[in-house]
């Protein structure tokens, strides 16, 4: 089993740029697409990028591409979200979720939760104007 964990968020400001980092515990063969999502308050979890475990693929929101990146660092089994030009509605709980050990990293499908086996707990970002 794999255990995603978050890190990173906390309170910034409009404007600012703020890096969240996933640990992936517990994963033995280290090839797992990661995926990040976030859910603010009253709203459903929407996706915001993944990447494939090789690193050298990956996929984003709509929304979100050109503010965002996502990258790895597989010695360390660690995955990054660089969110740059924060805004207000960004503020919300930030989930890293991995698929299964081998899966093929097929692009826009990975924008589903349905694709992640496992969730991390969420780490709070918070955009003061």
């Amino acid at each position: 089993q794999v255990y995603p964990v978050e890190s990173g968020g906390g309170l910034v400001r409009a404007g600012d740029s703020l890096t969240l980092a996933c640990e992936l515990r517990g994963s033995f063969l280290n090839r797992h697409v990661t995926g990040w999502f976030r859910q603010a308050p009253g709203k459903a979890r929407e996706f915001v990028a993944a990447i494939a475990w090789s690193g050298r693929s990956t996929t984003f929101a709509d929304s979100i591409k050109g503010r965002f990146t996502i990258s790895r660092d597989e010695s360390k089994n660690l995955a990054f979200l660089q969110m740059n030009r924060l805004t207000p509605d960004d503020t919300a709980v930030y989930y890293c979720a991995a698929s299964q050990s081998g899966t093929t990293f097929t692009g826009r499908a990975y924008h589903s939760e349905n694709e992640y086996a496992f969730w991390g707990q969420g780490t709070q970002v918070t955009v003061s104007s």
